[in-house]
C-alpha cells in the first residue's frame, strides 16, 4: 500500500493547475469576505479565516473524487483490482495521497490571514490549527472518493460541487451560523462541516475541540469511509 500512496501522490502532484486554482479561490473569498462593509474587526477576520481555511480544504480533499471517477473511465482501476491490494487498503491509500492537495490550500489562507490582514496567534495555535485542519479533511476525501468510485466524472464534479456549497452554507464557512433561521442552525450544528471548522475556531479561542466536536467528526468519518469502500466494491460490477 505505501508503493501505491507514493505513485498517486506523484500524480497528483503532477497537476499544477488545480493546485494553483484550488488555492487560489478561498485566498480571494477570505479577502473579500474580510475587506468589504463594516466586518472588520478582527475577530470576524480569525473566524472567517478558520471558515476559508476549512472551505478550501474540503474543496480540496473532495474534489480527488473527480480523479478518481476519470481513473475508473480509463481502466485504471481494473488494473488495480488485479495486485492484491484490498478494497479497505485501496481507499486508505488513495484518501491519504490525496490529502497532499489539502495543507496547501490551508497554508495560503493562513499566510494571506497574518500578511494581509494582520491575524496574530501563539505560534502553538498556528500549528495545531494547521495539523488539525489537515488531519479533519480526511473524512470529506473519503466523501469525494466514494462519489468518484460510484458516479461518471461528469457527475462527481456536479455532486462534489452540490455538496461544496451546502457545506459551505449550512457548515458556517461563508458566514456565522447564527444568521441561518433556528431550524437550520440545529442542523447545521450537526454537519461535518461545522465540526470540521470547530477544530480550528476551538483552537483560535485558545482550547481544545470539544467531545461533541470529535464524537460527530468520528462518526462522519466512518460513514463516509463505509460509502468509499462500498462505491469501490460497486465499481467492479459496473465497469
Amino acid at each position: 500500500m505505501f508503493r501505491y500512496i507514493l505513485l498517486e501522490m506523484r500524480r497528483t502532484l503532477r497537476d499544477a493547475g488545480f493546485l494553483v486554482f484550488g488555492t487560489g479561490m478561498p485566498v480571494l473569498m477570505y479577502l473579500l469576505f474580510t475587506n468589504i462593509g463594516d466586518d472588520s474587526a478582527d475577530g470576524w477576520k480569525t473566524a472567517s479565516m478558520v471558515g476559508m481555511a476549512a472551505y478550501g480544504a474540503l474543496g480540496s480533499a473532495m474534489s480527488i473524487g473527480t480523479g478518481v471517477a476519470s481513473d475508473k473511465s480509463l481502466g485504471w482501476l481494473q488494473q488495480l483490482r488485479v495486485t492484491p491490494l484490498a478494497p479497505s487498503h485501496a481507499v486508505v491509500g488513495r484518501a491519504v495521497s490525496g490529502s497532499v492537495t489539502v495543507l496547501p490550500v490551508i497554508l495560503t489562507v493562513l499566510l494571506a490571514s497574518a500578511l494581509v490582514n494582520g491575524v496574530r496567534m501563539a505560534a502553538w495555535q498556528w500549528a495545531v490549527l494547521v495539523v488539525l485542519l489537515w488531519a479533519g479533511a480526511l473524512p470529506f476525501t473519503l466523501l469525494g472518493l466514494g462519489n468518484g468510485y460510484r458516479l461518471t466524472p461528469q457527475g462527481t464534479g456536479v455532486v462534489n460541487v452540490a455538496c461544496l456549497m451546502g457545506f459551505g452554507v449550512l457548515g458556517g464557512l461563508w458566514f456565522p451560523l447564527e444568521m441561518l433561521p433556528e431550524w437550520l442552525r440545529s442542523v447545521g450544528r450537526f454537519t461535518p462541516a461545522n465540526r470540521f471548522a470547530d477544530l480550528g475556531w476551538a483552537t483560535t479561542d485558545g482550547h481544545a475541540p470539544g467531545a461533541m466536536t470529535l464524537g460527530v467528526l468520528a462518526a462522519w468519518l466512518l460513514l463516509f469511509g463505509a460509502y468509499a469502500v462500498i462505491s469501490y466494491r460497486r465499481s467492479a460490477r459496473t465497469e
